[in-house]
């Protein structure tokens, strides 16, 4: 095994991105691929350690950008304000997503038509809208993922099994956003799992979470972790069969 990085340069919304693909060189010829989008602050230790994990499991995984130049944003006042701005623009979203699938598809790595998108945070919305926009791809999981979109409607775009793992007391993801995750979710005819973890808040995933201050909002959980890495994996043994 031998796993390389690539930097793939792409443009979505107006902004210059960097995302990096992880990929074993000691395979031969495309492989199903994984776009991860990085939870809020941009693709830092968390979101490159999984891709990695994925590239040693056979796929080839990249990193995705969500600010531009691959920055990773720090204040989190900036940050919000970023995310107050995305949210109720669908097609933003979209935009970006839609940019590195596109870049990633291109590689002679990848098997275009085995493509699924995953994401931590916000970037499990990225996945999300990405499904949303009617993109081809062949699965979408969201981990800690915010559900509420201001276009449910566009569920019914959506033509790929959906995933997401939620902290069942996550408090950015309470549980009227669930109901209506489910009810858009139902509405689209979207083929659509939830799993929800007892006692487990935001960021489950993150074994940085505590860096954030917040134990109460973020907070990494191991056994969730293991168990929502091992959901994806068995989604991927099926859709990329």
């Amino acid at each position: 095994m031998a796993i390389e990085t690539q930097t793939i340069e792409y443009s979505g919304d107006g902004l210059a991105m960097v995302g990096t693909l992880y990929a074993d060189t000691a395979q031969s010829g495309p492989r199903p691929a994984v776009l991860l989008f990085p939870e809020a602050p941009g693709p830092g230790n968390q979101v490159q350690g999984r891709a990695r994990r994925l590239a040693e499991a056979g796929y080839a995984a990249m990193a995705c950008d969500l600010h531009g130049g691959g920055t990773i944003k720090t204040d989190m006042a900036e940050i919000m304000s970023i995310l107050d701005e995305l949210r109720p623009n669908p097609a933003r979203i979209r935009a970006r997503a839609g940019s590195a699938l596109e870049a990633l598809r291109a590689s002679p790595l990848v098997d275009p038509a085995r493509i699924a998108a995953i994401g931590y945070c916000f970037g499990g919305t990225m996945a999300l809208e990405l499904g949303r926009s009617g993109a081809a791809i062949a699965g979408i999981v969201g981990f800690h993922s915010g559900l509420a979109t201001a276009a449910p409607q566009d569920a019914r775009n959506i033509g790929c099994p959906v995933l997401v793992c939620i902290g069942a007391d996550d408090p950015g993801i309470p549980p009227a956003q669930r109901a209506a995750f489910e009810e858009e979710m139902r509405a689209g005819g979207v083929d659509w799992t939830m799993h929800l973890y007892g006692g487990v808040v935001h960021s489950f995933t993150n074994t940085d979470a505590e860096k954030f201050g917040r134990p109460e909002f973020a907070r990494y959980d191991a056994s969730a972790d293991k168990r929502s890495w091992a959901a994806m994996m068995a989604l991927f043994d099926g859709v990329f069969a």
